[in-house]
């Protein structure tokens, strides 16, 4: 993928603090009073860690949905008010299933979800979006993701699916300015170990989910993209119920960007998050010796 052509690369890498977790044997909980507000609570201790982050966009066309988790795209939009929601259900919701069926290979896509974030607590006050989220985290874990589909399905239908494979992928972008405050960082999941998870409760009204925060590791290797325009996507996979060795989690955090400018604007975005799943091609049946994952292979598997 070659390099947007609205967008910089400053530097190889920059040093930056990452706030970790600390597993202390309770489980953490994170109250939020309104779905989409600012969270009102959290337990739980941070591990904050000066981390090297590296500049994706050096290495943007060797990355892989299967392999490091995440990829970035160029993607034009037809949105003009990432604060409309009509809007976003209209006009965004279909361009975010297509792409998410591109990037992937999925033949079915369910969104389910938005998230709009503004570093301005002006701006969060008048449009009430949430703050940038400052601690390392993957947003579903091995119980919240088919509970998820089971809480948006019916019964008979979620079943059924959750038979086969299936992922929860999420796009981020910016949805005013070229982000170069508190960018998105995002760890290669080949980095991420299982026993770095740790498993933390969070409340909704009527609903309680399950993420997992991330104990540190000097071996986890992040990225991020500098100046990300308005034009750009973040495809990255939080989920995956295949076993394989491809990319099943992707921790990622807002960070504070030493380089950025003083009179830089304040980060705005939005991630919108989907399921995926995935019909088994017939040359994945059974008897078929000739479909393991290519760890070489840079797009989507298409005996996934």
């Amino acid at each position: 993928m070659s390099r947007m052509e609205t967008a910089e690369a400053p530097l190889d890498s920059v040093e930056a603090v990452l706030n970790y977790a600390i597993d202390t044997g309770v489980k953490p909980v994170t109250h939020t009073a309104v779905l989409n507000s600012t969270p009102v609570l959290r337990t739980g201790q941070h591990d904050p860690h000066r981390t090297t982050i590296h500049n994706g966009r050096t290495i943007a066309g060797e990355l892989s949905l299967e392999r490091e988790g995440f990829v970035l795209v160029r993607h034009d939009t037809r949105v003009e008010d990432f604060y409309d929601e009509e809007q976003l259900r209209s006009v965004y919701y279909p361009e975010i299933d297509a792409l998410v069926k591109r990037a992937s290979g999925a033949s079915r896509v369910v969104i389910f979800d938005h998230t709009l974030r503004a570093q301005d607590d002006g701006i969060r006050a008048e449009r009430k979006v949430r703050e940038p989220n400052r601690s390392v985290h993957n947003d579903y874990t091995e119980w919240s993701a088919p509970k998820r589909v089971r809480d948006l399905l019916p019964e008979d239908e979620a079943e059924r699916l959750l038979q086969g494979r299936f992922a929860i992928i999420q796009v981020w972008r910016p949805t005013r300015n070229p982000v170069r405050t508190n960018p998105l960082a995002i760890a290669d999941a080949r980095s991420l170990r299982t026993e770095e998870l740790i498993a933390s409760q969070r409340s909704y009204p009527g609903r309680i989910g399950e993420t997992y925060q991330i104990k540190y590791s000097p071996e986890h290797r992040w990225f991020y993209f500098p100046a990300m325009a308005r034009n750009e996507a973040i495809v990255f996979k939080v989920f995956d119920s295949e076993k394989d060795g491809r990319a099943r989690f992707t921790a990622h955090t807002s960070f504070d960007d030493p380089t950025a400018p003083p009179d830089a604007p304040a980060r705005e975005s939005i991630e919108v998050r989907t399921l995926a799943f995935f019909d088994t091609p017939a040359c994945c049946d059974e008897t078929s010796t000739s479909c393991p994952v290519d760890s070489q292979d840079k797009g989507p598997n298409p005996c996934a």
